[in-house]
């Protein structure tokens, strides 16, 4: 069997991720400064780093300028998800740009500019995290907040495809801050084989998203990431969506890091805006950009190319599971005054609809457990 730099490498983050979560010398910024989106906000011991360092060399070579040709994406005129490597094997850097995406998204959904950024945001996060998962393993963002936004939801899986809502798609314009306001940042990672999902949650601190789940990754898995997500309007148009996640993995020293930090201060120099980098994005940068300019002095190697895709598992079999979750005296009653069951899907606001008779021949062949995907 071959073993892959991706399947490396991710064994090593999981390892380091496990072992953070149970060190006591763990040492984070103070909340005064939690701003993860230029540099890192969980600091790992160098002992705990040294000893995490993997035995096994990975080898990389940095990429030529030939073979970077074809992930360019010239203007970002493709959604993409780009992951990549320092070549000593101590940084990974993902980027993304989602703008074909969101703006599908906002047609779906009918949303305005304010919970379009916020949903663009969310689901830029989910892709970038979810990145080098298994296929299908998800990764669910949820925002629970008393904000007028009500709440702001994504799942991605490991192949790049996503989804999400939000809880009022008509908010006007207002800060995306103010529409969030105060709550938590939940996370639900599940895979099909295992007995229960991984569960954490933190405070919304900023409620602008991506430094609230770049808290998140400091504070609840206690790894050192910097992470940014945005996007830009004109009108009801996206012009610009996506993100970045600088992670250091297993064996990375001091220095590396002080040379990430200074390369992520020139994204901060080249973006120009408070909304990174959905500017540098606007001006024509592109994922492979980004990754250039954060291991510059360090080498590259692309470990993949995604691209992002929307993916709604909505269907008529879903919505009688979910009818069927109802007492059959209520059913009956929606039927009696409506002459109808109709749903609207939340992610990709398809509407169905079922009458009375479609009903009662759907109940009559219907078995096992309504909860379970694998009943009918």
């Amino acid at each position: 069997m071959k073993i892959s730099v991706a399947m490396i490498l991710q064994t090593l983050i999981l390892r380091s991720s496990l072992t953070a979560a149970f060190s006591v010398s763990r040492r984070t910024l103070s909340k005064s400064a939690r701003d993860g989106r230029a540099r890192f906000l969980f600091q790992k011991d160098s002992f705990l780093s040294k000893s995490l360092a993997s035995k096994t060399e990975l080898c990389m070579t940095a990429a030529t300028e030939e073979e970077l040709e074809q992930y360019k994406n010239e203007n970002n005129l493709d959604d993409q998800l780009l992951a990549c490597i320092s070549g000593n094997g101590e940084i990974k850097v993902t980027a993304c740009t989602i703008r074909n995406l969101v703006n599908d998204v906002m047609i779906q959904q009918t949303l305005n500019p304010t919970p379009a950024d916020a949903l663009a945001r969310s689901m830029a996060c989910g892709l970038l995290l979810s990145n080098g998962m298994q296929a299908e393993q998800t990764f669910q963002l949820t925002m629970a907040s008393d904000g007028p936004i009500r709440s702001v939801v994504s799942i991605a899986d490991g192949t790049g495809k996503v989804r999400g809502y939000v809880g009022n798609p008509s908010l006007a314009d207002v800060h995306i801050s103010e529409a969030i306001g105060r709550g938590t940042c939940q996370v639900v990672k599940m895979h099909p084989s295992w007995p229960r999902p991984y569960n954490g949650v933190t405070a919304i601190e900023h409620g602008d998203i991506d430094r609230d789940v770049g808290i998140y990754l400091a504070d609840s898995e206690q790894r050192a990431c910097a992470l940014a997500a945005a996007s830009k309007y004109t009108g009801i148009l996206c012009t610009a969506a996506g993100g970045y996640i600088v992670e250091q993995l297993p064996g990375c020293t001091d220095e590396t890091a002080k040379v990430v930090e200074a390369n992520l201060g020139k994204i901060v120099e080249m973006d120009g805006t408070d909304t990174m980098p959905a500017g540098l994005l606007l001006n024509g940068g592109t994922p492979l950009d980004i990754c250039k300019t954060v291991l510059d002095g360090l080498d590259l190697k692309v470990l993949q190319e995604v691209k992002p895709e929307l993916n709604c598992e909505c269907s008529e079999d879903r919505l009688f599971r979910a009818v069927r979750l109802l007492p059959r005296d209520e059913i009956d009653k929606i039927l009696a005054s409506e002459e109808k069951i109709e749903a609207r899907c939340d992610f990709c606001g398809k509407v169905y609809r079922m009458g009375p008779e479609e009903v009662e021949k759907k109940f009559a062949k219907a078995t096992g457990d309504p909860s379970l995907d694998g009943d009918n």
